[in-house]
């Protein structure tokens, strides 16, 4: 299943630095992640610093749960929407009779 997961703050928490120690770490985690075959695509957003993930898991929980393996999820600095997606089924009508 493909997943979309959007960076968002964690409820109530203020945008906190991150040491460079945790920003290696969450750059080793996501290559981790990535040699998986868990994360596809991995981006920011061109209109504000906001990471856009595209990952391929079994269901949106294993989608969370690998997320949470990132050491700036698991302390708290951020959090992901997690919105699985599916196919567009609209191509049918162009071949409907």
């Amino acid at each position: 299943m493909k997943i979309l997961a959007l960076e968002r703050d964690p409820d109530g928490a203020p945008r906190a630095t991150a040491t460079p120690e945790l920003l290696r770490a969450e750059a080793a985690t996501a290559w981790d992640l990535q040699q998986s075959g868990c994360l596809r695509e991995l981006y920011f957003r061109g209109d504000r610093p906001q990471a856009v993930l595209v990952l391929e898991c079994a269901s949106a929980d294993e989608a969370r749960r690998r997320l949470g393996e990132l050491p700036l999820v698991h302390e708290g600095l951020i959090d992901f929407e997690v919105i699985p997606l599916v196919a567009y089924p609209g191509f049918a009508r162009l071949f409907a009779p």
